[in-house]
């Protein structure tokens, strides 16, 4: 069995025990349990295997159950803490620099499973003080809040405490006996924690587009702004360092942990990872998913906030000196959100320059302000609404000021019905301050595709089998003149001329040719054909005169 499909395979174990055991909870609800038990285990897996290393043969041995079913056993762990108390504060600074965390051992996974094992009316309360312990003391960071949407009294998990501590015993056994035949190293839990999250957007329809871009569109935006594609005569491939990368609408985090894993699978370097989250549930499982991937708290930075209103005090440094710049930017932003476009707004560092988007759609919002953060040799890739790209009235305004400073790179057509949030065909736009080219590519993808019944997919076929994410990639690497029904690069002559309009269809069509007809050659062929027809009936009308036979 392939890495890959152990991982799926783990996913799908663990999303049957989701559905047996959620009951009348709705999908969203459950996830919030499912993935936060899934993290503990991460995080206490890790813990518990860097302290064995640290105490050496130290490390006390398991206890026996001595054939009592009933018994809790106390964590290993436990036992050193409880014998060496004078040690512990030493022992808690070495472990807070080898994995920047420490987690009090009555909290690990492994001792809320023999609770839950044993129907122990403690766990409920051991997981609130477990939880809020990882909260406010485990890292060095602050995490507070990480915890915060899952409601350990609700009577979604029953009516009396008694009720709700059973249903949690039953859940974290499940989860324990599921995951007890698979490999818990960081890259399958990790990709676990991936693939259930996308299990839980495809339930949840519209509101998955609040937390989840699904993994095939992740991989080309990741794929795209780890590319150099500057030279088209010798187009680099993926770049060997990445300062700083930031998605400035991070959901769950999936976009922005693509492409710390396509950069280090390249033999690079990645420096930091920054993200910002305004739903506050979004924003707990990006942190978790940051965690649950091997990144340590040093590693990346969060933030819970709202994009169009920058609350972000790192973004708002005034002095251009100061200013943070990223060397790659993704966003996968509401589509045409309504928003409050407003005349302080309007003198915002962001925004200045190039107006304000329209009340009804804050597309090129979320857009500028992105773009604004964008290093000087660096790519950004945006996933918009189709609309961005024709519709008028400041939005037209704000696309022609972009193309005339030549900030456009790209333009990628995509099929329709590729998110559960959504059915409208989007596109991806390139942007970058450094553009060597004074054209823009575009590529249209819409009916490169394998429909589902659901949702249609793009095609990830090996050998001669069409590869739809790899055709996209390339085109977008090697930057070709003209690929026919599907890219073209296109001068900004040709654009102005079309009022910088940049509807794809209108520079690369799907749509086969007309057949051209030759009215006077088609005329020529019927004469001949009469003619043909005359000499040919008088021929037959002598051999029916011969037999006596009636003409015709």
């Amino acid at each position: 069995m392939t890495q890959k499909e152990q991982h799926k395979k783990l996913g799908d174990a663990l999303w049957d025990i989701a559905n047996d055991l959620r009951g009348a909870m709705n999908a969203d609800d459950f996830r919030d349990y499912m993935l936060s038990f899934l993290f503990l285990r991460y995080l206490s897996f890790n813990y518990e295997e860097a302290a064995k290393k640290e105490l050496g043969k130290d490390y006390p041995p398991i206890r026996s159950k001595d054939n009592r079913p009933d018994f809790i056993v106390p964590h290993p762990l436990e036992d050193w803490y409880n014998d060496n108390e004078e040690d512990i504060s030493e022992f808690e600074d070495s472990m807070r620099k080898k994995v920047h965390y420490v987690i009090n051992p009555k909290y690990l996974w492994s001792n809320i499973t023999e609770l839950a094992r044993t129907q122990n009316d403690e766990l409920l309360e051991t997981l609130r003080n477990g939880f809020r312990h990882i909260e406010e003391e485990s890292f060095k960071s602050s995490f507070k809040g990480l915890f915060s949407e899952i409601n350990l009294n609700s009577e979604k998990l029953g009516k009396t405490e008694k009720e709700r501590n059973d249903k949690l015993c039953k859940i974290i056994r499940k989860i324990a006996e599921g995951i007890a035949d698979f490999s818990t190293d960081t890259d399958t839990l990790g990709d676990a924690y991936e693939y259930l999250i996308g299990k839980f957007a495809a339930g949840s329809g519209k509101k998955a587009g609040e937390y989840y871009t699904p993994q095939q569109i992740s991989s080309i935006l990741s794929s795209i702004v780890i590319l150099d594609g500057q030279n088209p005569a010798h187009p680099d491939g993926p770049k060997r360092k990445l300062n700083q990368v930031l998605d400035f609408t991070c959901g769950s985090g999936s976009l922005l942990l693509n492409i710390r894993t396509k950069i280090k699978k390249g033999g690079g370097t990645i420096g930091k990872i920054f993200g910002q989250e305004k739903n506050v549930t979004t924003y707990n499982l990006a942190r978790m998913n940051m965690l649950l991937h091997g990144m340590k708290d040093t590693e990346f930075e969060i933030f819970h906030g709202d994009t169009l209103l920058n609350q972000w005090d790192l973004l708002n440094e005034m002095n251009p000196s100061k200013k943070i710049e990223f060397d790659a930017i993704v966003a996968n932003p509401p589509f045409s959100l309504r928003w409050e476009p407003t005349d302080t707004l309007a003198e915002d560092f962001r925004f200045k320059g190039y107006g304000l988007a329209p009340k009804s759609a804050a597309d090129f919002a979320f857009l500028l302000h992105g773009f604004h953060f964008l290093s000087k040799e660096g790519t950004m890739a945006i996933i918009l609404p189709h609309g961005v790209l024709f519709r008028g009235g400041a939005e037209a305004r704000i696309r022609e000021k972009l193309l005339k400073e030549n900030y456009i790179d790209t333009v990628i057509g995509l099929p329709s019905n590729l998110f559960y949030s959504t059915g409208i065909p989007v596109c991806i736009l390139v942007l970058k301050k450094c553009k060597k080219q004074d054209d823009v590519l575009f590529i249209n993808a819409s009916e490169h595709y394998e429909k589902g019944k659901r949702q249609n997919t793009l095609r990830e076929g090996e050998g001669s089998k069409p590869n739809d994410i790899k055709k996209i990639v390339e085109t977008y690497q090697f930057r070709p003149e003209h690929i026919e029904r599907y890219a073209r690069r296109v001068s900004m002559d040709e654009i102005k001329k079309n009022d910088y309009n940049l509807n794809i269809s209108r520079y690369v069509s799907t749509s086969e040719d007309e057949i051209q007809i030759d009215l006077e050659d088609v005329n020529y062929k019927l004469i001949e054909i009469n003619k043909s027809i005359k000499v040919n009936t008088e021929k037959h009308n002598e051999y029916l005169k011969e037999l006596g036979l009636k003409l015709i």
